[in-house]
């Protein structure tokens, strides 16, 4: 009896010993963070999706990390300028940006030309929300449906993007090649609110965006939904056909959109620089999964329709590095392709 008590009594020991450095990290790196300031950058201005999704998430992960937290913007090639910032920054855990999955993808998969980032070594924090994207027409276009853009391939189609791969226009770039459409895609838009006004008062013709900007978008009458660009129905617009129930597509067509909605998936995640100490990324990590997972925050994303869709650090780290390895030679070419043409219109 005597010789179980103490053997259960040793156990525990080494339990509690094997516990007292990640406590002890723990509150190493809570001391790190009183009293400081911490960074979201945001690749785009004021205004739009991204930037409303890091206003909102800001203050419950300065709570959780124990510091304040300001959101900074800064646009520039559709996200590229900050992510490439945020890569060569130092390590010191002060600064996070809010990135779109997709288009950090692209741009490191083609190798687009001023894309100095690795996604394979940045600090990855997990996902905020991914969803469907949404193919938009002004509110008097006559273009209803996709069938009626097939039906009048002799008009070029202009579409609003912002940078060579921010989701709108690398989206569009997919959308007008697996379409065989006649389009031209014109950049410089700083975030989606100045492209889908563009639209709006009929200066463009079109705008691939997220489904949550595209309610904002649609209930405010700016313009008017046609397809939601995945298999996957938007919540948004759950009467609304998706591409592949809207026209006949052969098998590169499907494989085009079935991989682009796949990319679409990745949503907005959160990183940091690289090169963080183990523990200080495992305290970040937590934090915005505390954060994240905060009832009151779902509640208050269900309540503006900024939805929050966690998805922990890990499985974020390995669908975004799959996306860009998972792809045959010429599946890669065939996307290097696509995106090549577009930032030549």
């Amino acid at each position: 009896m005597l010789r179980s008590i103490t053997k259960a009594i040793a156990a525990v020991s080494l339990v509690v010993l094997a516990l007292m450095p990640q406590a002890y990290a723990q509150e190493s790196e809570a001391a790190y963070y009183q009293g400081k300031t911490v960074r979201i950058v945001v690749g785009y201005g004021p205004g739009g999706g991204y930037d409303i999704y890091a206003r909102m998430i800001g203050t419950y992960i300065g709570k959780a990390l124990g510091a304040t937290v300001v959101v900074e913007n800064q646009p520039g090639a559709g996200g590229l300028t900050a992510l490439n910032r945020i890569y060569s920054a130092p390590p010191d855990g002060l600064l996070m940006m809010i990135v779109n999955g997709t288009g950090a993808v692209l741009a490191q998969l083609t190798e687009t030309q001023g894309a100095r980032f690795d996604l394979a070594k940045v600090g990855h924090l997990g996902t905020v929300s991914a969803s469907p994207w949404v193919w938009l027409v002004g509110p008097t276009s006559p273009i209803k449906t996709p069938a009626d853009a097939l039906a009048s391939l002799s008009n070029r189609m202009m579409w609003s993007g912002g940078g060579p791969m921010d989701g709108l226009s690398d989206g569009a770039a997919f959308t007008c090649e697996a379409l065989k459409l006649n389009c031209k895609i014109v950049l410089g838009y700083p975030g989606s609110n100045e492209a889908a006004l563009a639209v709006s008062k009929g200066e463009m013709d079109a705008i691939y965006v997220s489904d949550t900007s595209a309610n904002n978008y649609v209930k405010a009458g700016l313009n008017r939904a046609i397809a939601t660009m995945g298999r996957d129905k938007s919540r948004f617009f759950p009467n609304l056909p998706t591409i592949f129930e809207s026209v006949p597509l052969n098998a590169e067509q499907t494989w085009l959109f079935d991989y682009r909605a796949t990319i679409e998936n990745l949503g907005r995640i959160l990183i940091t620089s690289p090169g963080l100490p183990p523990a200080r990324l495992a305290y970040m990590q937590e934090a915005v999964r505390k954060a994240l997972t905060d009832p009151t925050l779902v509640a208050e994303g269900e309540k503006t329709q900024r939805y929050i869709d966690f998805i922990d650090a890990d499985k974020t780290r390995k669908a975004t590095l799959s996306a860009i390895s998972d792809l045959t030679p010429e599946q890669r070419n065939k996307i290097v392709q696509v995106l090549t043409v577009a930032e030549q219109k």
